[in-house]
């Protein structure tokens, strides 16, 4: 079978994309989605999104992780989908989706390259000695660092998200060094089990928990970058509840072809 794909990228997490209105493509084999994923046998990306019909949405996400497993909310995926929607002609500048964590509502620019997407909101921040562990549509542990550049990210990463707390669900791990300016972020990803360039979901959480630890409060803005480029993270805090959170960033269409599964 011939499947017609997309590959798009948000800061350099890239995902396949496949338009699924028809129900064509079946996601009951893991190892299509393995296939299609590899980045020496198949197209290469570090997770594959369908996007299907809704009654009561634009549409549907639906994300797998490399590994061929369904997976937990994607941020940066979540933007990407947003931005093949518009290409589709789905949607035009805003948009109601439901993912696997629920509802979203995203808006993209008129070029359709840059996506603001909401996040869910966020009520509990827990500790892990003096890491953080929050869940903002996946499960993440967020550890500051200094000199992150020269960190060893996946040796590390790989033990906290396999140790004896973690290793049965599976945990996103994010180390930050704060710039003054701006926050660098690093993430070793499950499902993936490698660093990536950019996680949506990891950079939200690493932004709530440094408000959380600089007793930040308000309206708040958090510029970050990554391995990909940059992201931005948009909130309001009140001293108990993350609401209004916006991920903020690029979406960008790399090519389009069909391959043989």
């Amino acid at each position: 079978m011939n499947t017609h794909f997309f590959k798009y990228q948000g800061a350099g997490n890239d995902f396949i994309l496949i338009d699924n209105r028809d129900l064509s493509f079946k996601y009951t084999d893991n190892n299509a989605v393995l296939q299609l994923c590899n980045r020496r046998f198949g197209i290469g990306a570090d997770g594959l999104m369908l996007l299907q019909n809704h009654a009561d949405y634009d549409f549907e996400m639906l994300y797998f992780n490399a590994d061929g497993n369904l997976g937990s909310m994607c941020g940066n995926g979540g933007r990407c989908i947003v931005a093949f929607a518009k290409h589709l002609g789905i949607i035009d500048q805003e948009t109601d989706f439901l993912a696997v964590d629920g509802p979203h509502y995203a808006k993209i620019s008129e070029e359709g390259t840059w996506v603001d997407l909401q996040m869910i909101d966020i009520d509990t921040i827990n500790k892990d000695g003096d890491a953080y562990v929050l869940n903002t549509g996946s499960p993440h542990y967020v550890a500051e660092m200094q000199n992150l550049k020269d960190y060893d990210v996946y040796q590390n990463g790989k033990a906290i998200r396999n140790n004896e707390t973690y290793k049965k669900e599976g945990i996103n791990v994010n180390f930050v060094e704060d710039k003054g300016d701006h926050l660098f972020v690093r993430t070793f990803e499950r499902g993936v089990e490698d660093e990536t360039y950019a996680c949506g979901t990891g950079v939200t959480a690493v932004a709530l928990s440094m408000a959380q630890h600089n007793h930040q409060s308000g309206h708040i803005e958090t510029p970050i970058k990554v391995l990909g480029g940059d992201l931005k993270i948009q909130f309001d805090y009140d001293g108990k509840q993350f609401t209004n959170v916006f991920l903020c960033g690029p979406a960008k269409q790399v090519f389009e072809g069909e391959i043989s599964i």
